[in-house]
């Protein structure tokens, strides 16, 4: 069964709706392929975003500070409730378009759900930078890729057409928001749902596979 998802690596309920649905897939009887599409949440957000993500939000939202700090609270403590140590003191917000450049030339060599991985740990967890080229290649080195190879396809921007079909094809499904699941090009399901929501529609679309074969 193949499964869609486009997501941003700046989504916090991505990172978490990755764990998720890991374990569903863990949980389900059968095979699943997984492809990861580019969704940009904020394309206008300079790679030197001078200020905090709470600042960022506040300002995106119209929302006061405070409420900001709540909304964070709350994901932090969903996120770590399926194993992940959000640190929104040390997020660098950024423009993820080099992100996503990146995680098409992972997919070329094989290596798009390790890089996925890499690139939210390095963002939620890490405090790392995802926006710079010499950043990004340092990370792709981490698991094992070409570094002078990435810096030469980012910098030549060899996979921004990539990315582009990938924004105009969620435009396209009527995606408005991420993470979203596209099960075998058929079933869409949005948001960070619960592992066994998830397990669920997987059973279904076999089931459903099944009838018709």
């Amino acid at each position: 069964m193949k499964v869609d998802i486009w997501s941003d690596v700046q989504c916090p309920w991505c990172y978490i709706g990755k764990r998720k649905f890991e374990t569903a897939v863990n949980d389900f009887d059968g095979e699943v392929e997984i492809e990861y599409h580019s969704f940009e949440l904020a394309p206008d957000t300079p790679v030197d975003f001078e200020g905090s993500p709470k600042q960022y939000l506040a300002d995106r939202k119209g929302l006061p500070l405070e409420q900001v700090d709540q909304m964070l609270e709350r994901v932090t403590g969903i996120a770590a409730s399926v194993g992940l140590d959000y640190d929104y003191d040390h997020v660098h917000q950024t423009n993820t378009v080099k992100a996503h450049e990146l995680l098409h030339y992972a997919k070329s060599q094989g290596r798009q759900i390790d890089m996925k991985e890499r690139l939210l740990k390095a963002y939620f967890v890490d405090g790392r930078h995802v926006g710079h080229i010499a950043d990004l290649a340092d990370l792709a080195a981490e698991i094992g890729l070409d570094r002078d190879e990435v810096v030469k396809v980012l910098t030549e921007e060899t996979y921004l057409a990539a990315v582009k079909a990938d924004v105009a094809l969620a435009t396209e499904y009527g995606i408005q928001g991420v993470p979203f699941f596209v099960f075998d090009q058929k079933y869409g399901v949005s948001g960070a749902q619960d592992s066994g929501t998830f397990v669920n529609v997987l059973e279904q679309v076999l089931s459903d596979r099944e009838a018709v074969s």
